[in-house]
């Protein structure tokens, strides 16, 4: 168990939190949520010892060990892949070194024979022998094969080091873990392995997570941070969301009913008080009226951008034709012969761990990039807008936010453009910002921003949610359903997926691609096992 007792952070005068008071229990997970800023990140490292808070304490069960997910991914660039994954266990790794340093000794003492046997005992009780059997096992289930375990940490992709960073926080069965963002940067294939490990978990989890469906999936309390406090609710990320809007539409109910009750007294009041007859009953309701007290509503932290994706004309059938594509990188096949088309009412989520061929394809039908081999057309009636994934050169400039995107408006009316920004949550003065200062998030609206004014009946979207809070994922999602042109996206959430893809292709490695009419969850049901078993020897076509 692990408990915060009157915890307050204070930054310069602003109290991010004050006075709480909450405590994790054993075998629950427990999803932190909140809008951006509201200082979930930061509670988890009041919890785990990294920051010190103003007044309070933080109290674990004695003996209990607590693990969390290294935010920082060059930290064991020096170290070996299997080695960084046990070192989850400080103690367990310790123990390994001790031994081994006693071993390689050439003049071995008895005293050194005590030593190493006591480092065996303790080492046996801990299952040591089956540390880097397990530590492999973490790896392969998120989607790190076996060759790489035995490379050093430098030599890993960006991506490939946020999974041994989390096979690190996840080994040796820790008492309590603390997860920030665990979904980040993992593919669809991986979030789902995390997500059965979460729930067959014994012990204590606290996860922050943008993902609605991993939230609902693994959680079985969120712990919601809002006014600079923290509320527990029992259930998922949608029961919370049902309970907390329940409980606005109460509060906003019994005030609208105390409202006219307080008027029905002051007319009374206003009437008779200086009726003789009346006056007692006047006094009395005059006493009624001063016990009455509103609810205090307080405005929520959270806010939600307004997305809407509005055409300016009607696409035709002929959308897109894809023929024979092929690209080769650094001597790897990313595309093989790649051919479909694209109808009108096409929704294709784009799946699979191959991230790096999924960008490819957005960067050759945007034009960015040529492929080797192979060919595509545009129908004569479409538009496009496009969501890169690195998007840091767009921003590589002097421009305030308006200036910016007045040049991709063809209305250049400065009204009509800070209304696309202020649906983006971009009000007033934030429309002179510098792009140069922007954070990740208000980047990443800004992008949205300029599709909105694009006016484009075909979107290309390369992992949008990356940087956006819960709130702008959860608007995003609703503007893609509600969007009437062609979608073709890739993304990591899989609420979005799910509920907005009516058509899944993957490229599977070696650059090969799976094309399907169906839903996600429906695509996992029927083939994952194929999935997992095929060779890829052939393309597929779309038919159930």
């Amino acid at each position: 168990m692990i408990s915060a007792n009157n915890v307050t952070l204070r930054v310069g005068k602003k109290a991010l939190f004050e006075d709480v008071n909450i405590k994790f229990t054993e075998g629950n997970c427990y999803g932190m949520i909140g809008a951006n800023g509201a200082g979930k990140s930061t509670f988890l490292k009041i919890l785990s010892g990294q920051l010190e808070p103003t007044q309070g304490e933080v109290v674990i069960t004695p003996g209990e060990r607590l693990s969390f997910l290294q935010q920082d991914h060059y930290k064991y660039d020096d170290c070996v892949v299997l080695d960084t994954v046990i070192m989850g266990n400080a103690r367990l790794y310790e123990i390994m070194q001790e031994k081994d340093e006693i071993y390689a000794k050439e003049d071995f003492t008895d005293e050194d024979g005590i030593k190493a046997s006591e480092l065996e005992a303790e080492f046996a009780t801990m299952n040591g022998w089956e540390a880097e059997s397990d530590a492999a096992n973490l790896l392969n289930g998120l989607g790190i094969s076996t060759e790489l375990h035995y490379k050093y940490l430098r030599d890993l992709t960006g991506a490939e080091k946020v999974k041994v960073l989390l096979a690190q926080a996840l080994f040796g069965n820790p008492d309590i873990l603390l997860l920030d963002e665990p979904t980040n940067h993992l593919d669809l294939d991986a979030i789902a392995w995390l997500e059965e490990f979460l729930i067959n978990f014994e012990n204590t989890v606290i996860v922050v997570s943008h993902d609605r469906y991993f939230l609902n999936k693994v959680c079985t309390q969120i712990a919601d941070i809002d006014y600079g406090k923290i509320q527990l609710y029992a259930g998922n990320y949608d029961f919370w969301y049902e309970s907390s809007q329940l409980l606005i539409r109460q509060m906003k109910e019994a005030n609208k009913k105390k409202e006219e009750k307080i008027k029905e007294l002051q007319e009374f009041i206003s009437r008779f008080s200086a009726n003789a007859s009346k006056s007692k009953q006047a006094t009395s309701r005059k006493k009624a009226l001063e016990k009455i007290e509103l609810d205090e509503i307080k405005p929520s932290s959270r806010k939600y951008p307004y997305i809407d994706f509005r055409p300016n004309r009607d696409i035709g059938n002929e959308v897109l034709c894809v023929e024979g594509l092929s690209k080769t990188i650094d001597g790897e096949k990313i595309l093989d012969n790649i051919s479909f088309t694209l109808g009108h009412d096409d929704k294709v989520a784009l799946v699979g761990s191959n991230e790096l061929a999924k960008t490819v394809l957005f960067k050759i039908l945007i034009g960015e990039m040529e492929p080797d081999e192979g060919t595509y057309k545009w129908g004569i009636t479409t538009s496009q807008a496009y969501f890169p994934k690195d998007f840091g050169g767009e921003f590589d400039n002097d421009y305030t936010i308006t200036e910016w995107l007045t040049q991709y408006s063809e209305n250049k009316d400065a009204t009509y453009v800070r209304g696309f920004l202020g649906r983006m949550l971009f009000a007033g003065e934030d429309g002179v910002k510098r792009l140069k200062v922007l954070s990740g998030g208000e980047k990443v609206r800004c992008l949205l921003s300029k599709m909105m004014i694009s006016g484009a009946n075909v979107l290309l979207f390369d992992e949008p949610t990356n940087h956006l809070d819960m709130e702008s994922i959860t608007a995003l999602n609703n503007g893609m359903i509600k969007f009437s042109g062609v979608l073709l996206f890739s993304s990591r959430d899989h609420q979005i997926v799910q509920t907005t893809a009516n058509r899944i292709m993957e490229i599977v490695p070696g650059g090969k691609l799976i094309d399907k009419i169906t839903t996600y969850d429906e695509y996992l049901a029927s083939d994952e096992m194929a999935r997992k078993r095929a060779t890829y020897n052939v393309q597929t076509d779309d038919e159930d």
